[in-house]
């Protein structure tokens, strides 16, 4: 079975670098990742990821914009997404993933294990 592809969307380099490493050292994930808002259409549009994990407090443009394009796209409107922000509390979600309608969010920081078993659940098959 091929890696499932996750883009990895999140201003701060060092957390992409580190959720990039760990997901990677799996063997189940290839993970593309992005710090700027402003690239992540375009990445969408080359890697056709099976899951986008993106960071809703961004400067410039924040992820919900992003996600607002993103489902306004024909071609992209079908990619799953699942938000990560600090705006919820592990304390708040009892460290769970949170569905709110059909919007999906994880709370920083998230655990390698809940993160795996997010992806495994909404990414598509």
């Amino acid at each position: 079975m091929s890696p499932k592809r996750i883009l990895l969307v999140d201003d701060d380099p060092a957390v992409t670098r580190s959720l990039k490493l760990n997901l990677e050292c799996t063997l189940r994930y290839d993970v593309r990742t992005e710090n700027d808002a402003r690239w992540v259409l375009p990445a969408v549009r080359q890697f056709h990821p099976d899951l986008i994990l993106l960071d809703v407090v961004m400067p410039g443009m924040d992820g919900c914009e992003v996600a607002a394009r993103i489902h306004t796209d024909q071609d992209l409107k079908e990619t799953p997404i699942v938000f990560r922000t600090a705006l919820a509390t592990n304390e708040n979600t009892g460290g769970r993933t949170t569905v709110a309608g059909s919007t999906v969010y994880l709370a920083k920081p998230v655990m390698l294990d809940d993160l795996i078993r997010c992806i495994e659940v909404y990414a598509r098959k």
